[in-house]
Formats: C-alpha cells, sequence, structure tokens
C-alpha cells in the first residue's frame, strides 16, 4: 500500500492546483445600455461609402445617442461624419456632399457635409423639425416635410386674464376626428407639408398647404416637380386608408393626382428617365390585412400595372436601378426580411435576405435598405446574436461592413435562436415558431418555458436580435415565439383568418407551439408561463381565461374589452372598421365574444398588468379593467404603469427596458416550482 500513497498525495495537488472553468459570462441587464445598432443606411451613388445613424447606448442619459458615420466600402473603414448627434443623412446625387438633420442649439435643422473638405452649414432655420428629405436631380435644391401651425379651434369667449394673474390653463376645444396619436400625445393643430430650400442656404419655400397631410416625397428627375402621398379625399379623416400619389409643380404649386383608386397608395418613386412612376398600394376590400403590391404605372398617372407578380407578400420602399429596368423592393417572408430586384415583366431576384430592423427589445421582422447606381445594396444585416450591422450585396457577395457590438459580446454566452414548426390543433395549419435556449443550454433537461407573443397582430416575429428573449434566456427560461395565423409575411389568406374573428384559433396555434416543445423534451410542462404586448397582451389575457396551464403571466399593453378599446384609441377611426367590421353599438356581441374581459370569470392564473401611462393606442384604462375584475375575484395580480412610456415607447428607455424585464422575471420566480423561494 504504501507505495501508492505518492500518487494519491500527487493527485490531491493536482486537484487543488488545477483552476476552476469558470462558465462564461451571459448577456446581463447592464449590457442592455452598451447595445448599439444602425439605422438608416443610405450609400452613395458610386457605391463607394454608406452613412448611416450609429445608435450607441448611453448610461448617463437613459437612451440611445444617434450619430452619422461614414463607411469606405472597398476597406471596411468608418469614421464619424461630425462630432455630435446628428440623423437622416442623405447623398447629394453626385455624391459629394450628404445632407443631415441635428439640433443646433433649437429645433432640429438641415445641414449640408461636404466629403472633400470635411466642412459643413447650416442651411435652415425653421421653425419645427424637418421630416422626408430628398435631394432634387440638379443637387441644387433639397425638398423636405415640415409641421405647419393651425389655428386651434375656439368656442365662446373667454375672460381676457389680468396681467401677472396666475389661472389655471385654458381649456382646450377639439373639433378633428384623429385628435391624437400614440408617442405624440394630444396633436398639436396643423399639418405636414412639402417646402423646398436651396441646397446651400436661403429662406425655404412651402410647396403644398391645405388642411392635409402630406409625406412620402421624391423628385421627378428633370426637378420640376415633387411627388408624394397624401390622403385629400372629402371625408379623409373618416377614411384613413385613401391616401392617393400627387405631383406637385416646383415653380408654381400646382397640384395633379397621379392614382384614383379606393385604397392606400404610396411610397411613389419616378423612373430615371421619368417615364414612369412605382409605387406600392391595394385595393381596400375592408378587410383588416391587404398585400401592398408593387405597381408601376405612366407618370401621367395612366397605364398602371402590378410588376410584383403573383408574390403574396407585401412590398415596401420601391428603388429604380440606375438604368430604369428594375426595381429593388423589401419584403417580408415567414418572418425574414428580403430584398428583391423586380424587373418590369414581373421576375424577381433575391439580392439579400435578413435584415434587421430598430427595435431591439422584442424580434419583429423589417429593416431598411438603398441602392447605389452600380446596383449594389447596402442594409441593416442581422441575426438573433447581432443587432443590426451595415452590410452591402454587391456583385453576388454578401458582407458585413460593421461589427458594432463585438466588444460588448466579446467572452459572453448568448442565448441561441432555432427554428421549428408545430402543427395547429384547430386543422393542421402549419405555424412557424423560434426557440431561445439559455447559454450552455443541456438538451437533456428540460428547461422552464416562456410563451412570448408578438402584438400588431398584423406583424411578424422573426429570427432576429430580441433584448428580452436574451434576458429570460440568461435567467435559465426557454422562450418559444412563434407567428400564429392572424401573422403578416405569410400571405393575405393567412393574415386574415383572424379577420372579424380575433382572438379566436390563434389560441390554438400557440398552444399546439407549446405542446411541441413539450414532445420534443424541453420544456417542463409543470413550469409554463406567457406574457406578451399589444396583441400579444391580448392574447396572453384571453389564454389565462381558456387554461389553467401555465403557471403566471404578463399581460403588457393589452386590449382588454374592444367596445372600450375601440373608441378611446388613437387609430378609432379605423380598428373596429376594419377589425371587425362592426362598431360596438352596431354589433356588442361580437366584440364582447373577443373580449378577454368575458372569460375572466374563469382565470386562476397569477397575471400581472402591465402598461405605458402615456399609451394611446391601448391606453391605460385596458389593463386597469382587468387588474380591478382580477382583484375582485381575489386572483393574485399586479399593475405596473411605466412613467411616460407610450404604447411603442414601452420599453425603449433602458432603464425602463431593465426594470420591466426584471419585474417579469420576478413575478415568474414567485411561482416557479423549480426553485426555492
Amino acid at each position: 500500500m504504501r507505495p501508492a500513497l505518492p500518487s494519491l498525495f500527487a493527485a490531491l495537488l493536482l486537484t487543488v492546483a488545477a483552476p476552476a472553468i469558470a462558465a462564461p459570462a451571459t448577456f446581463a441587464p447592464r449590457d442592455v445600455f452598451a447595445l448599439e445598432q444602425a439605422t438608416d443606411v443610405q450609400i452613395s451613388p458610386d457605391g463607394r461609402h454608406v452613412a448611416y445613424v450609429r445608435s450607441s447606448g448611453d448610461i448617463m442619459t437613459d437612451g440611445m445617442r444617434k450619430t452619422v458615420w461614414l463607411i469606405d466600402t472597398a476597406t471596411g473603414v468608418q469614421s464619424p461624419l461630425l462630432d455630435g448627434v446628428a440623423s437622416r443623412p442623405r447623398w447629394s446625387p453626385d455624391g459629394t456632399r450628404v445632407a443631415y438633420v441635428t439640433a443646433d442649439g433649437g429645433k432640429p435643422q438641415l445641414f449640408v457635409y461636404w466629403l472633400a473638405s470635411g466642412r459643413n452649414a447650416r442651411i435652415t432655420g425653421l421653425a419645427d423639425s424637418p421630416a422626408d428629405t430628398a435631394w432634387s436631380p440638379d443637387g441644387s435644391r433639397i425638398a423636405f416635410t415640415m409641421f405647419v401651425p393651425d389655428t386651434a379651434a375656439t368656442l365662446g369667449t373667454a375672460v381676457a386674464k389680468p396681467e401677472g394673474a396666475k389661472w389655471a390653463e385654458p381649456i382646450k376645444v377639439i373639433t378633428r376626428v384623429q385628435f391624437r396619436a400614440d408617442g405624440e400625445g394630444d396633436l398639436k393643430p396643423g399639418f405636414d407639408h412639402i417646402f423646398v430650400v436651396a441646397a446651400d442656404g436661403g429662406a425655404p419655400r412651402q410647396l403644398t398647404d391645405g388642411k392635409f397631410d402630406d409625406g412620402g416625397i421624391a423628385w421627378t428627375p428633370d426637378g420640376r416637380s415633387v411627388v408624394f402621398s397624401s390622403n385629400r379625399g372629402a371625408d379623409w379623416e373618416r377614411d384613413p386608408y385613401e391616401s392617393e400619389i400627387f405631383s406637385v409643380a416646383v415653380a408654381d404649386g400646382t397640384l395633379s393626382q397621379r392614382t384614383k383608386r379606393v385604397g392606400p397608395d404610396t411610397d411613389a418613386e419616378p423612373s430615371p428617365d421619368g417615364k414612369l412612376i412605382a409605387y406600392v398600394g391595394y385595393d381596400d376590400k375592408l378587410r383588416a390585412y391587404e398585400n401592398a403590391r408593387l405597381t408601376v404605372m405612366n407618370a401621367d398617372g395612366t397605364g398602371s400595372r402590378i410588376v410584383s407578380g403573383d408574390l403574396d407578400r407585401s412590398v415596401r420602399t420601391p428603388r429604380w436601378s440606375a438604368d430604369g429596368r428594375s426595381i429593388v423592393a423589401a419584403f417580408d417572408d415567414h418572418g425574414v426580411t428580403k430584398v428583391a430586384r423586380f424587373t418590369l415583366d414581373g421576375k424577381m431576384t433575391i439580392v439579400a435576405e435578413g435584415l434587421a430592423g430598430d427595435g431591439l427589445d422584442r424580434p419583429y421582422s423589417g429593416g431598411q435598405f438603398s441602392v447605389a447606381k452600380t446596383g449594389a445594396v447596402a442594409f441593416t444585416m442581422g441575426d438573433a446574436t447581432h443587432p443590426a450591422d451595415v452590410g452591402i450585396s454587391s456583385g453576388g457577395k454578401v458582407r458585413r461592413l460593421t461589427h458594432l457590438n463585438d466588444a460588448l459580446f466579446e467572452g459572453k454566452a448568448l442565448a441561441a435562436v432555432t427554428k421549428h414548426t408545430a402543427t395547429s390543433s384547430a386543422d393542421s395549419l402549419a405555424i412557424d415558431y423560434w426557440q431561445v435556449t439559455p447559454p450552455n443550454f443541456d438538451p437533456a433537461k428540460k428547461y422552464p418555458t416562456i410563451l412570448e407573443i408578438h402584438g400588431g397582430p398584423y406583424a411578424a416575429y422573426a429570427p432576429v436580435w430580441s433584448t428580452d428573449d436574451q434576458l429570460y434566456a440568461a435567467a435559465g427560461y426557454v422562450v418559444v415565439y412563434a407567428n400564429p395565423r392572424g401573422s403578416t409575411s405569410q400571405g393575405a389568406e393567412f393574415a386574415n383568418r383572424i379577420w372579424k374573428d380575433y382572438p379566436s384559433h390563434d389560441y390554438d396555434d400557440l398552444m399546439s407551439v407549446v405542446d411541441d416543445t413539450i414532445a420534443r423534451g424541453v420544456a417542463d410542462k409543470d413550469n409554463l408561463f406567457v406574457t406578451g404586448g399589444s396583441g400579444g397582451g391580448l392574447l396572453t389575457a384571453w389564454i389565462v381565461g381558456k387554461t389553467g396551464r401555465f403557471k403566471a403571466a404578463v399581460s403588457q399593453k393589452p386590449v382588454i374589452n374592444w367596445a372600450s378599446e375601440g373608441l378611446v384609441t388613437d387609430g378609432y377611426n379605423g380598428m373596429l372598421k376594419y377589425w371587425f367590421g362592426a362598431q360596438p353599438w352596431e354589433n356588442p356581441d361580437l366584440l364582447w365574444k373577443h373580449s378577454p374581459l368575458s372569460l375572466v370569470g374563469h382565470v386562476t392564473t397569477p397575471t400581472l398588468l402591465m402598461v405605458g401611462a402615456d399609451d394611446h393606442r391601448t391606453p391605460p384604462a385596458e389593463a386597469e379593467q382587468f387588474y380591478a375584475a382580477l382583484q375582485l375575484r381575489n386572483i393574485p395580480t399586479g399593475l405596473i404603469y411605466v412613467p411616460g412610456a407610450s404604447h411603442h415607447g414601452l420599453a425603449e428607455r433602458p432603464s425602463q427596458l431593465t426594470a420591466e424585464n426584471s419585474a417579469i422575471l420576478a413575478w415568474f420566480g414567485r411561482y416557479r416550482s423549480d426553485v426555492a423561494h
């Protein structure tokens, strides 16, 4: 036995001396403040440079700092366009200048940067912020849109306030149909109109007027007119989807209407020779969803024809090739955003895919692109482990030009995302879904699982970055998110399966996704949780009224009662008309049948409600109704208000995003059975 002792002693020494192998770090809440992403990519006409907006997290201001950067597409070397906050870069036609927007001690103004000298100059002194901007073909002028104030409505005559008196705010008289908008609050009286200014500065000149909003501007090649879209019908406020294509003469402001069908027409883009105009739109059939189709017409509005062929997808952002023989446009296909080249005879070729949108919190499809005269396409490039970078497609090759988050993610294990398909129990419909697995995922284990549901409902999730899902996964959860019936990117029929019937069998689709995850041995059936926002919040509240299989739920910014939602939402002039074909006084039973409040008597699941205090899309009263009902029924519940947050801005501030995510995890943690409390 004695000879064995040295070997045993050596083994003990080895055990003590060997360093422990630490698990790799994971994505953490504080990392949210350091995220970066690329937006508004603009390639120069010769394809040699890309200007883009670089949004960088700033923990001291609790937001994203936006600056404009330039990339050399040959070398990938990038540098800031200027030192300071700026946005909306737009190349001059000859590629020697970049127009951009930045604040200059007051309202944002238009500036121009000269590449050769590195100098810039302010060219406007506007009373409000410029929005759309477009260079004239010869580079001598810039068109833009801007809000023009109108006279506020009055009723009666108020007593004059004595000088120095401190009175309450005056009464506000509202007469417009749409008087409020999410993210803006109560709308100021006024309208967006088109202006033009010399590219080297001077007084801007207003081209359009009237009690209508104008936008989506582009110049005709001869520089004589600007084409745009506007809803100028007799009852335009009550017909929100009736925009048409117009042109306005720069010389004298003469308006000419180019389209006249029933339905929205937008994104007008004249061909390089000026003979045609490309645009997108559809015939309005009063259905909840229609595909926007790529169309061309003669410059005078005659001879319109669809060039996106039989593509059963919604097309957006048409851009002509330099030779005028094809049009580049984007569309979403099963959640994946693609850019394709369409020839005028309807043939389609994919030139880029995997575009990433500009939302960091949830994995929605979307993205932006621009086209050089060389045919090169710059776009926001991303996937499930990369927020949007700048990518370029040229000569059949795709390259990533930036790596904005490499330093942040170095040494960190991120959650992986894989695609799966479930079969709906309702009618065997194939349902796409994605599974987010925790770092160091062990396929032999079953994990607590979160069903995360998208809003819209006419929207689509995609295999792209999601801050929320990464944080859920880092906390040890599997996350599944799906595109149930009603989602876009799978054709008009798929989307309209919930028309006048929402929610309905989309519930079955989502339960089938959960069942499929359990059947594959990934999800712990005794540790299921559910959350979602907007339409996903509605479906969360609907789910807990239909089943008790989930241990806990968080319904974010939900619709709870269609009768109240349809009259208090900022889009009340179109929501119920298109989604249900009935107003509350016309078919109250239909709306009640599809309201989660109708099922609240069956809820046994602990359910937390969350809503932005300034949400005008699904106002706080919707969440409050469900909260009050659950309190009356003695069901565990809570209500979170997010101060200053709108509907789309619920998670806009990093501090609020992380606090909301932490609250959701804490709520789920109360009822999670695989951890000690």
